[in-house]
């Protein structure tokens, strides 16, 4: 029986972060590049926290398609909601904000998010599997299948716990070692600091709604919703 191609395609991205995963795992070195420090392992770093995201989501909608033939079973419909919910509160609009908030920063200066060191550590392949492939990967699962977003006040809610959350996080390991997961965030003022996380936080929150836009734009809702019974 042939594998329907959205089942291989959710199957093969769930392997291909899997497989980042692992090879950020087995990263090793003489020493610590410069600018990066223990405390936090790489769970400090929102690109590390999108892979394991992005793995789950994967994995999630790898099982929600195996399960697709009994779909009226009210198990498998929670799964199905939950894969929903989870691609587009948190996997759509964090994958993308990493991508732009990356490569917006690394273009203009790349010390303020990604310092050279880092490149004796990273190689360039796993670096682009972070920040460049996480692109098209996430757009074409918005454009490959229909997604049921929540009503826009509960999806921006929680999408708002999650930032508040990490930033939260962010500031703790402040506290707790005196330096910044970013070196950005060591240049600013605090006024600068609370003006660059309101932009942020309205960045990520206007990916969510492009992306509430997209899905839309491309399913329609009536569609969308015979889709997904």
């Amino acid at each position: 029986m042939a594998i329907p191609a959205l089942t291989l395609y959710h199957f093969l991205t769930f392997a291909w972060y899997f497989f980042i995963m692992f090879s950020v795992s087995m990263l090793k070195g003489d020493k610590q590049p410069s600018g990066v420090f223990m405390y936090g392992g790489p769970w400090k770093y929102l690109t590390i926290l999108n892979v394991v995201l992005q793995t789950i989501f994967y994995g999630v909608s790898f099982v929600a398609d195996l399960l697709a033939p009994i779909s009226k079973l009210g198990c498998v419909k929670l799964i199905q909601s939950c894969k929903d919910l989870l691609f587009t509160v948190l996997a759509f609009p964090v994958a993308m904000f990493v991508f732009t908030s990356f490569w917006g920063l690394y273009t203009y200066n790349r010390e303020l998010v990604y310092p050279e060191g880092i490149d004796e550590f990273i190689p360039l392949w796993l670096n682009h599997a972070m920040h460049t492939a996480i692109f098209p990967l996430t757009l074409m699962e918005t454009l490959a299948t229909p997604h049921r977003y929540p009503q826009k006040k509960r999806g921006l809610g929680l999408l708002g716990f999650f930032s508040f959350s990490y930033l939260c996080w962010v500031l703790w390991i402040y506290i707790a070692v005196g330096e910044w997961v970013y070196p950005l965030l060591g240049l600013l003022s605090p006024v600068g600091f609370l003006a660059f996380t309101s932009t942020s936080l309205v960045l990520i929150a206007s990916i969510y709604i492009i992306g509430d836009i997209i899905n839309g734009l491309t399913w329609g809702a009536a569609e969308a919703r015979q889709k997904l019974k």
